[in-house]
């Protein structure tokens, strides 16, 4: 076995270049839409190394099964949506005139390192595109935690290593357990918004998690 692993010590010991615009499409594609796990992230990038869709085997197996449809039919219809600029995969939340509110249960978590340890839910309004007002409702469990909600430009990440800075904050607030609360946006065109929602450092013990639901809608009006 030396020589084997002789041979896979030399290829690990290299250094990934992750400045290349192609690594650069990859991990955006790991950050952006729904964070569940995966044992494969299907990506569709252009000629560009623009991201233009992302497909989670667990859940394309699963949806196929629900809906009773074929796998190949399945992929076919991501790729024409990818190639089509509908960019399918990259939003947690897509909301348009015949579904202008969708609900979301999740959880947040008192980071144990750091500032922040965010629970990131990508919302997508592209539809709306003469804009209108976006708003959250949400709703904090009975656990421990109280919980801080962010809504930030869709193209920002929320930073982990230190605090939120406010021209990058949308709305916010601050949610004790088992309390309610609104965000409100109002935008001029269609785009991609995150909610993150993270344990207050300082304020709970740390790793320390709380539910939430969030009512998530847009007023097109």
């Amino acid at each position: 076995m030396r020589e084997p692993i002789a041979r896979r010590r030399e290829r690990e010991g290299k250094t990934f270049d992750t400045n290349h615009p192609l690594a650069q499409a990859i991990i955006k594609g790991w950050k952006t839409g729904s964070k569940k796990g995966s044992p494969v992230d299907c990506f569709v990038i252009s000629p560009e190394f623009e991201l233009m869709g992302r497909l989670l085997v667990n859940e394309f197996f699963d949806d196929n099964w629900c809906k009773k449809r074929r796998d190949e039919e399945s992929y076919l219809i991501f790729l024409k949506e990818a190639l089509a600029g509908k960019q399918p995969g990259l939003g947690n939340i897509t909301l348009n005139s015949e579904e202008p509110s969708q609900d979301v249960f999740d959880v947040f978590r008192t980071p144990t390192v750091g500032f922040q340890d965010y629970t990131i839910v990508i919302i997508d309004t592209r539809a709306f595109e003469k804009g209108g007002t976006l708003t959250i409702d949400i709703e904090t469990g009975r656990a421990d935690a109280e919980g801080h909600f962010y809504l930030v430009d869709g193209d920002n990440d929320l930073p982990t290593t230190e605090r939120v800075t406010k021209h990058m904050v949308l709305a916010m607030k601050w949610l004790e357990p088992d309390e309610t609360g609104q965000l409100t946006h109002r935008f001029d065109r269609g785009q991609f918004f995150k909610l993150g929602a993270t344990g207050c450092y300082g304020r709970s013990e740390k790793g320390s998690t709380n539910a939430f639901k969030a009512r998530i809608s847009v007023d097109g009006t």
